[in-house]
């Protein structure tokens, strides 16, 4: 297996915790990695080799003028690398918008792709992460890419999750065939009509991701984009006050001493470093966003992840099945 490309230079914790994170993934997976970055300022790469950039996109530059004048930038040599064969896959916890426009540029589209679509796990307590496309790659969609948003989640679905048939809801205001705006209304007509690979079940509420009703939830990257930070936010507050609570009182303290070990768990299983990130779909190899603030956790299981989905041979699943359209 060619190394998995980390970016050493990306995130908020870079490039520390994401070194960090890289080597105890080539420890933990016994999966090759090499770091991408400035060695002057990566400093000990605990044994990992580096592709040499000089350059970096900050989280605040604008991605797509970042990766068309930062050209020996981490994020552009790393994506280099998938396209030229040194690399089997790319993970960044940089800048997403020029994350996503390094894979696109460099790495190219998979045949018959429209556009690329950011693939998001929402954790469901007990059950199998729903996934939620587009999170946020195109504001603006056309029906017809919704529908190959269906066709590549789908297959994500099922090689990730080993869901035998994953259902595919539509995100809309409500679960009527006449519920949304006009691009709702059109990507249905065209997912009930019938879309290979796609088990389609209909229109989906916001309430619905994060329960068993369904596995896979399209939309546009605007509304996806929305929705998960809605999310991120009011698990972090429920989070906060909840565990505010048990420390409010000398009587919530002992009480905490019964509930903490059975909520932690759960906290576990909501904390976005354990999902690794996010994939970007329909670029012609594999590609992983990690959030901005991710840990050395974070990293090993983005490198789980990507390692998965080269093993798994998703980039050639994904050009299938829309090529089945």
């Amino acid at each position: 297996m060619l190394p998995i490309a980390v970016d050493a230079m990306g995130g908020d914790r870079a490039p520390g915790e994401i070194v960090a994170g890289a080597a105890q993934a080539a420890h933990e997976l016994g999966v090759p990695v090499v770091l991408v970055g400035d060695p002057a300022a990566i400093g000990d790469t605990h044994g990992l080799d580096v592709i040499p950039a000089s350059e970096v996109i900050g989280m605040h530059d604008d991605p797509a003028a970042g990766v068309r004048r930062k050209k020996d930038s981490s994020l552009v040599r790393a994506a280099e690398a998938v396209r030229d064969g040194k690399a089997s896959a790319m993970i960044s916890a940089g800048n997403t918008g020029a994350t996503m426009g390094s894979a696109l540029l460099r790495m190219g589209r998979l045949p018959g792709v429209a556009r690329p679509a950011i693939a998001t796990p929402i954790p469901v307590p007990g059950s199998t992460p729903t996934v939620l496309l587009d999170a946020g790659a195109n504001a603006d969609c056309k029906p017809a890419w919704l529908v190959q948003f269906a066709q590549m989640g789908a297959v994500f679905a099922a090689e990730r999750y080993g869901i035998d048939k994953p259902r595919v809801g539509l995100l809309s205001i409500g679960e009527e065939d006449t519920k949304g705006n006009a691009l709702v209304k059109e990507a249905h007509a065209l997912l009930a009509g019938g879309a290979p690979g796609v088990h389609f079940v209909g229109n989906v509420e916001g309430r619905d991701i994060l329960t068993e009703a369904v596995d896979v939830v399209v939309t546009d990257g605007f509304t996806g984009n929305v929705t998960l930070k809605t999310l991120e936010g009011a698990v972090k507050f429920m989070r906060d006050a909840v565990f505010g609570a048990m420390v409010s009182t000398e009587e919530a303290i002992k009480a905490s001493e019964v509930l903490i070990p059975l909520l932690l768990p759960l906290a576990e299983e909501m904390d976005p470093d354990s999902q690794g990130g996010a994939a970007l779909l329909g670029v012609d190899g594999v590609c992983i966003i990690s959030h901005g603030s991710s840990s050395a956790k974070a990293i090993v299981n983005a490198v789980r992840v990507a390692r998965d989905m080269v093993e798994q041979g998703l980039a050639d699943r994904l050009a299938a099945a829309v090529a089945a359209t």
